[in-house]
């Protein structure tokens, strides 16, 4: 299976922006293929990423529901089997990584069938990707929906407050509390100030016994490219918040080169 890197955390953190700097970052290191998945309804990792949306899983079930409901499934052939051909064309390619995209239902209801598809999806594509990325949605109710069986690293992304770590304390409980199969949590420090971090979040840190990966400055640049609608993998080089995520990533890939199933390629 894929080894599976997932992002978690309140809303706003910018969990999505590190998401798409991941997938960026193995692509650029010949850590292929790739898939990345946006399991947040409020899809935007496809931004960062530069990449147009065609098809999301909340339109397959919306298609599959009204198509099953009126009789109107292709002739000799399945819901099921209609549903795998649905999230085949799902899968947008792009290069040297793939994306799949949540999205939401367009009716009402819950999520339930498109959680399902995107646990079905995920189980169903590991086996063809090296290595698979998932931006969350914000919040922990994803963690409790299971929408993937294993992951190998998770990074608690929180913006530089109290209230953040507070969050990403929160993260680590629940997966303690759901015995969820996550292998390794990290705490990646977002949009932090040029002073550092305060003695009290380093205190909170260390209080609730998170790892923390690294910090990520705040960047103006990151803001700019969003305000005009630039893909984010587009920065330049030596923009300071892309070399700080950059040198964490490195951090911990270097461990996985050399423990890890999917060393480098030369």
């Amino acid at each position: 299976m894929a080894y599976t890197i997932a992002m978690a955390g309140k809303g706003g953190t910018g969990k999505t922006t590190i998401a798409g700097f991941l997938v960026d970052y193995l692509v650029k290191n010949k850590m292929t293929p790739v898939l990345a998945v946006d399991a947040d309804p409020n899809s935007n990792l496809n931004q960062v990423l530069g990449m147009e949306v065609v098809t999301t899983l909340g339109e397959i079930r919306e298609e599959v529901s009204i198509k099953n409901r009126d009789g109107k499934l292709p002739s000799g052939m399945t819901k099921a089997e209609y549903i795998n051909l649905k999230l085949q064309q799902a899968v947008i390619e792009g290069h040297g990584f793939d994306l799949l995209v949540m999205g939401r239902p367009e009716g009402l209801g819950c999520y339930c069938f498109a959680n399902g598809l995107l646990r079905e999806a995920t189980d169903r594509l590991s086996d063809s990707y090296k290595f698979m990325v998932i931006d969350n949605e914000a919040g922990l109710e994803h963690l409790s929906r299971r929408t993937t069986k294993k992951v190998d690293l998770m990074f608690a992304v929180s913006e530089c407050s109290r209230r953040g770590i507070d969050a990403a304390a929160r993260v680590k409980d629940l997966i303690e509390e759901l015995d969820l199969d996550v292998k390794d949590l990290y705490l990646i420090v977002n949009r932090v100030p040029e002073s550092g971090l305060t003695q009290d979040i380093k205190e909170a840190i260390d209080g609730y016994g998170l790892k923390l990966a690294g910090t990520v400055p705040v960047d103006s640049q990151i803001f700019d490219y969003d305000n005009r609608g630039i893909p984010l993998i587009r920065l330049p080089e030596d923009v300071p918040a892309l070399k700080a995520v950059r040198e964490i990533f490195n951090s911990y890939l270097t461990t996985v080169r050399r423990t890890g199933p999917f060393p480098l390629e030369k």
